[in-house]
């Protein structure tokens, strides 16, 4: 067996898109700053901070978990796994509210909630795009 009838070579110009690998890449940000804050409210709730130890623990975990499914859906998407894009939209959909709700709040939030906002709406457009559509439901070569 030779090199050349041993491993296919990919067509030229295939690969994965880039609007799919922003998509996967803002969807694990996302997730990363999701579980940042789980873990941040377990630390605080163990330093003392909070009267509620244990709803604050429990609480922080859930986050924490929460935040592994976006990171999850992003590993699938840059392996062009078409399961990961419906967590990762909906990540991206949730930012929205979150969103609308830091503006509300005003001051130096307002900042915070415009690039949460930003950063949920090129997802969505990312992972919606054409060309990331054709990546993830090409028909496979097996």
């Amino acid at each position: 067996m030779t090199a050349e009838t041993s491993a296919p070579v990919p067509a030229a110009g295939t690969g994965r898109p880039a609007s799919l690998a922003l998509g996967a890449a803002i969807t694990a940000l996302e997730g990363a700053a999701l579980a940042v804050v789980g873990v941040w409210d377990m630390v605080a709730a163990l330093s003392g901070q909070s009267k509620q130890l244990a709803l604050n623990e429990f609480g922080g975990l859930v986050i924490v978990l929460l935040g592994v499914l976006p990171v999850l859906a992003a590993r699938a998407l840059l392996k062009e796994r078409r399961w990961g894009r419906s967590p990762a939209v909906l990540t991206n959909s949730i930012c929205l509210p979150v969103a609308y709700y830091m503006v509300e709040n005003g001051g130096a939030m307002i900042a915070a909630g415009v690039l949460v906002g930003v950063l949920g709406l090129v997802g969505i457009g990312a992972l919606l795009s054409p060309k990331s559509t054709a990546a993830l439901y090409a028909p496979s070569e097996d």
